[in-house]
């Protein structure tokens, strides 16, 4: 009902502004008209006075041709025919200046052709009359018939003249009478029309006035309404778009150029355009999908990745369905960030998993490393050092060496049971991250393998590190067995050499890194001159218990590097070993920056 109101006001308005803009030219076309008769009004009058004029000019010429006569009879001096014999040239000029002045008026015309016979023969009167002159007979009868007969005809032409001024005048006087009859109706008629079209102007204006506080009303819920819809879009984390689909063009809410990592309208909207930030493994599916969208005027749910310009990997859904506005064909599409609900369930995932890694370990370590195995030790280490103390002279060289050996053994029992214990603490699932000083923690682990470094005359080189936001404890666990498996398998005859550096990296660049979680990552290598291994077994010597040399050759028990990891994926990182059989092994270390 109120879309209805408004329309009908639009047509009103745009009606009045089209009849007060006609009448505008209406009011126009006879103002011009009106000043078109003017000007012909002037126009008549000043032929009327040329025609009066150049009338009353060969009337002039024929009395000063009579004058010149008369004079030249009573003097008989020719200087008094000088006006007559020009006076013949200048009528001939005025007449010819008459017929260019009335040649649009017939009447005129034939009243020319009269007065043109009756001056001819006037002039031959002159020339009769002087004849008589020449034979001195003005005395006679005969040249007062002419001369009284030239008389007539100068009155006959005076008439001839004066009819035709008359007619001038009379032809003048009937059009000046209709010109002052339209004149005197137009500016009547011209108020109406402007009083009208000022009222239908009025009229508009106020109802244009009330259309616009309307309007502006309308544009200030407008603007409230889009400017909700763009902070819905931003918490919700989704944005809108318009396919055009008879233009073939599109339009982009504000928050989708954002989901996209970009400053709203920043780029053109096509598909090109959207297709640069797709990822390269998701862009061939999504331009089919595109492609079945401009076909089928229909998209239905669809998921694919992005690439922001700064490297980060968004996940994204997208719906449209087509529908018809103002009779145009449009398809309403939207498009939602979901890479948290993503990560969530890789997330849950990898806590499942991580939850039965960690059942499974716990149970082994439960089996192996209860309370019931650390006493027996105990004991069996007590009464082995008490048996050395009190009997050791009256053992034979047999016994003595059993017991060296049961010593032995029972120190790397105990090791073991450190080494699960120390498991079993980077197995914890609380993980209390700290914003670290890793260089101080490195220089920890270097006092606690102090005498390791010393008895094997270690060289440790290393770069400067950033603070990390790391499990400061684990972190220095890590550095030390790192460096203490690679003091532990250095070369014979050779001093370890232990390097590690430093690289903040981007995952997408790196190629040991695949479907990584963050964007950046910090990256330790660790790299020395020991004994390496072969690299079909750098995954294995991660793996719990697992040893790759004879226990009588390098002490051990296979848990340090499974350690290691451990920290490793608590901090949701990567480690990764290579080694070279007799040269040396390399440990690398991703860590992600939050």
């Amino acid at each position: 009902m109120e879309l209805n109101t408004k329309r009908k006001s639009v047509l009103f308005v745009q009606a009045s502004f089209f009849i007060a803009l006609l009448i505008i030219a209406i009011v126009g076309g006879i103002t011009y008209k009106t000043t078109k008769n003017l000007s012909d009004a002037t126009d008549l009058v000043v032929h009327t006075y040329k025609i009066n004029v150049e009338l009353e000019q060969i009337l002039s010429y024929l009395k000063d041709a009579e004058t010149g006569q008369r004079g030249y009879i009573l003097t008989k001096d020719s200087l008094y025919l000088e006006p007559f014999f020009s006076g013949r040239e200048k009528i001939n000029n005025t007449f010819a200046e008459l017929k260019e002045l009335t040649r649009n008026d017939e009447v005129q015309q034939q009243n020319l052709v009269a007065l043109s016979k009756l001056i001819d023969d006037r002039m031959s009167n002159f020339d009769k009359s002087a004849s008589f002159l020449i034979f001195d007979s003005i005395k006679t009868e005969d040249f007062s018939e002419v001369f009284l007969e030239g008389k007539y005809m100068m009155d006959a032409i005076r008439e001839k003249i004066a009819s035709m001024i008359a007619l001038e005048r009379a032809q003048l006087s009937y059009r000046q009478k209709a010109y002052k009859s339209s004149l005197n109706l137009t500016p009547i008629f011209l108020f109406a029309l402007i009083l009208v079209s000022l009222a239908l102007v009025l009229i508009a204006y106020f109802r244009t006035t009330k259309d616009v506080k309307d309007l502006k009303r309308t544009n200030q819920e407008l603007e409230i309404f889009k400017e909700s819809t763009n902070q819905a879009e931003i918490i919700s984390r989704h944005g809108n778009w318009v396919y055009h689909i008879e233009q073939g063009t599109y339009d982009y809410s504000d928050n989708l150029y954002r989901l996209l990592g970009e400053q709203p309208q920043s780029f053109t909207p096509t598909t090109e355009n959207f297709m640069s930030f797709v990822h390269p493994d998701d862009l061939e599916k999504l331009q089919e999908d595109v492609a079945k969208m401009l076909e089928n005027e229909h998209l239905p749910f669809i998921h694919y990745r992005i690439i922001q310009k700064s490297g980060n990997i968004r996940y994204l859904k997208a719906y449209g369905q087509a529908l018809e506005i103002d009779g145009k064909r449009k398809l309403l599409g939207t498009t939602t960030d979901v890479t948290d609900e993503i990560e969530g369930i890789k997330l849950l995932e990898e806590r499942n998993a991580e939850l039965e890694r960690n059942n499974k370990e716990l149970s082994a370590f439960n089996h192996v490393a209860s309370h019931d195995l650390q006493e027996p030790l105990r004991k069996i280490q007590t009464f082995l050092s008490r048996l050395v103390d009190q009997e050791e002279n009256n053992l034979s060289e047999k016994g003595t060496l059993y017991i060296s050996r049961i010593q032995n053994a029972a120190t790397r029992m105990r090791l073991l049971i450190d080494d699960l214990l120390q498991f079993s603490r980077t197995n914890k699932i609380e993980k209390n991250f700290e914003t670290s000083n890793i260089n101080l923690l490195l220089e920890n682990a270097k006092q606690d393998l102090a005498e390791a470094i010393s008895e094997s005359n270690a060289e440790i080189t290393s770069d400067s590190f950033p603070v990390m936001d790391v499990i400061p404890f684990q972190i220095q666990q890590l550095f030390l067995n790192l460096i203490g498996n690679s003091i532990k398998y250095q070369s014979k005859g050779t001093e370890p050499k232990i390097n590690i550096t430093y690289e903040r990296i981007n995952a997408l660049e790196d190629d040991k890194l695949v479907k990584p979680k963050k964007e950046f990552y910090h990256k330790l290598e660790f790299s020395d001159n020991g004994i390496g291994f072969s690299n079909e077994y750098a995954e294995q010597i991660f793996v719990l218990f697992n040893r790759l040399h004879n226990k009588s050759d390098y002490s051990g028990t296979g848990i340090g590097l499974s350690i290691c990891k451990k920290i490793i994926e608590n901090h949701a990182g990567y480690i990764f070993a290579d080694g070279v059989t007799g040269e040396g092994a390399t440990f690398t270390v991703y860590l992600p920056i939050s």
